[in-house]
């Protein structure tokens, strides 16, 4: 047999397994981009969704402090039978509107420091003062020395409290509708007098 023949008899045995089957690279990094994908814009619409909710909360604007110191003042009187719980409240709700309303720090310092820095300050009335000094050492004579005055004096110190956040609250603010009506009014009045 000519060598020719033998090596393509050779090369025609030579036979080999086949091949397993080759993954086309491609399609599992598609799944996992397209599952990053949805991932985010979940995300980013989640976000979104999240500040036009917050924007559009109304905000509940804060109750002003004379308010919140009238409202405990009536909560009070219900302690009128019991001297004690009644000027603690009662002294309480008045140190802690004036830090609320001129910053002054009642509510930790005693009743002469606190005086003593009420002096240097005209924020109140000098009878506002005076008016001030007298409850607080009337209710630290219920607080501090067992005195137990009767439902008169208790309502007495109750009227001075109310009095002094009633003289000392915020003059509210004119409304813009009154300036317009103002302004209206004027302009019609120079109309006709033409």
């Amino acid at each position: 047999m000519p060598a020719n023949q033998t090596a393509s008899l050779v090369a025609t045995n030579d036979i080999r397994d086949i091949k397993p089957p080759v993954a086309i690279p491609g399609w599992e990094w598609l799944w996992w981009t397209l599952t990053i994908l949805v991932a985010v814009a979940l995300l980013v619409w989640a976000w979104r969704h999240w500040q036009k909710r917050r924007t559009q909360v109304p905000l509940v604007p804060p109750i002003p402090a004379h308010l919140r110191a009238k409202q405990k003042l009536q909560e009070a009187l219900a302690l009128l039978a019991q001297p004690k719980p009644f000027c603690i409240l009662v002294s309480d709700t008045i140190r802690g509107y004036l830090e609320e309303r001129f910053t002054f720090h009642a509510p930790e310092r005693t009743t002469e420091e606190f005086l003593y820095e009420l002096q240097g300050t005209d924020r109140l009335t000098r009878d506002q003062k005076e008016s001030l000094g007298e409850f607080l050492q009337r209710c630290d004579l219920v607080k501090f020395a067992k005195y137990e005055p009767g439902e008169p004096e208790l309502r007495d110190l109750h009227g001075s409290a109310l009095r002094l956040i009633e003289e000392t609250e915020p003059l509210p603010e004119p409304t813009t509708s009154g300036k317009n009506q103002a302004s209206r009014i004027t302009h019609h009045e120079t109309a006709d007098s033409r």
